[in-house]
């Protein structure tokens, strides 16, 4: 069996040893990782010949006064002693030196799981190997990680920096400078002031859209209609700076904020075009006209999104609904099947009664709808025994199914939130961007990889 982990004492002797050296026996040898030394035995290790330690155990059984292949499978080699290096975490050590021992693996909690799986894959050991008591956290953790990787948030911010660098290009002190104030609302007082005019603009016009449509005895139309045009002017002047600020526009407009912002303006212009072209027409047309002018005028709520500039919790409830598209999958599969299945059943149960309000299949669609979100208008509603029973089961399958899903949901938008938190104040404290020094190691470990002990 593989030997205790030993720890060295002063001078890199074993911990009670009284200053002693230990040579270990042929069968055994020493891993030295991070510092600490192990006496592992060479047998439990050719137990496992696909790991590292296993093709060590291997090559040293084969050839032990050759150190040909050695340096492939360890960082440095004391042949005399019979000792070999590792530039390793000897905490995370410990876990594989269970495995050996034991056979099970466990999971380091102090460390990421993005970080744990390189350090078993580093030893030759696969993520499946988990024991079952830890699998199910590990693997959440692992997807929580994966979603909210902070690679992907560096290379985001690499070519931010690389659209802002506007040397060579027409006038870049001044690009420059528009530039910071018209995308880092925290860089200065000018950008802050602009920041607090743009989100009051599109307070003052979801309220102005509200407004339009009450009839309001104490409030003039025209004025009104001024304040549209004022905000569409502001709107307007604000793309067009971001636009001829930016120095890849193609990529300026395929940014979803990009688009919102267009599409936040475009319905006005599409109106003004319409009325002027369609002036002259005949009523029918006119009529017609005036419809699309509608729907056009409806698009004027997508301003509202414009918030999500300005909002972390609007750009959380994105990134949320982006990373969930298979969960908010599963939940609209789970009610459509259970819509279908008990409007279907209600109606067959409710139709012979007279005077029903279950007159079709999709008439029940709609009760059975608002009875499994568990909103229940109450325009329709079953009046037999049966139908009231099969309307209990119903809204309580809706509970369960919602109940699902949503506590994921809830999981990954409290994460996205906390991201985007620290990330704002991360970029507050370092206004020329966040260094993440740790990805330019070819590990990728973390700077605080030492929880305590060794180091």
């Amino acid at each position: 069996e593989a030997a205790a982990p030993r720890r060295p004492g002063g001078g890199g002797c074993p911990s009670g040893g009284g200053g002693r050296k230990v040579i270990p026996s042929l069968d055994s040898f020493t891993i030295n990782v991070g510092g600490s030394r192990f006496v592992m035995s060479q047998q439990t290790l050719s137990c496992y010949p696909d790991t590292r330690l296993g093709k060590l155990a291997v090559v040293v059984s084969a050839a032990r006064d050759v150190a040909s292949g050695l340096l492939e499978l360890c960082d440095d080699a004391n042949l005399v002693e019979n000792e070999y290096f590792f530039d390793r975490s000897s905490q995370a050590f410990h876990y594989i030196l269970n495995y050996y021992q034991t056979g099970r693996l466990h999971v380091m909690e102090q460390l990421c799981a993005l970080s744990f799986l390189q350090e078993i894959q580093y030893w030759g050991l696969d993520e499946l190997s988990i024991d079952s008591c830890c699998r199910d956290r590990y693997f959440r953790r692992k997807e929580l990680s994966e979603a909210l990787d902070i690679k992907k948030d560096a290379e985001e911010l690499d070519a931010q920096d690389e659209e802002e660098d506007f040397s060579g290009s027409l006038c870049p002190s001044v690009r420059q400078k528009l530039w910071e104030v018209l995308e880092k609302p925290g860089s200065s007082a000018a950008a802050r002031t602009f920041g607090t005019l743009s989100m009051a603009f599109v307070v003052v016009s979801i309220a102005n859209m509200a407004l339009i449509s009450v009839e309001l005895s104490w409030l003039a139309p025209p004025l009104l209609d001024a304040l549209e045009y004022m905000c569409i002017a502001w709107f307007t002047v604000e793309f067009v700076l971001r636009f001829l600020c930016a120095r890849d526009r193609c990529r300026f407009l395929r940014s979803v904020a990009n688009i919102i912002d267009l599409l936040a303006i475009l319905p006005f212009y599409i109106t003004l075009l319409v009325e002027s072209l369609c002036g002259g027409e005949s009523s029918q047309e006119l009529e017609n006209v005036g419809r699309i002018v509608q729907v056009l005028r409806l698009l004027r709520a997508l301003r509202m999104l414009k918030l999500g500039r300005h909002s972390t919790g609007l750009r959380s409830l994105g990134m949320t609904i982006a990373q969930c598209y298979e969960e908010v999958g599963l939940l609209l599969l789970f009610l459509s099947v259970g819509i279908s299945i008990f409007s279907t059943v209600e109606y067959f149960v409710e139709q012979g009664v007279p005077g029903t309000t279950f007159t079709s299949v999709p008439g029940a669609w709609w009760w059975a709808t608002t009875s499994m979100t568990t909103v229940g208008y109450g325009d329709i509603r079953p009046d037999t025994t049966i139908g009231k029973v099969v309307a209990f089961m119903c809204i309580l399958s809706g509970i369960l199914v919602l109940a699902l899903p949503i506590a994921i949901i809830n999981d990954r938008f409290s994460a996205c939130y906390f991201t985007l938190k620290i990330k704002e104040a991360a970029l507050r404290q370092h206004p020329g961007g966040i260094e993440f020094p740790h990805l330019k190691r070819s590990r990728g470990l973390p700077d605080t990889w030492w929880v305590s002990g060794d180091r």
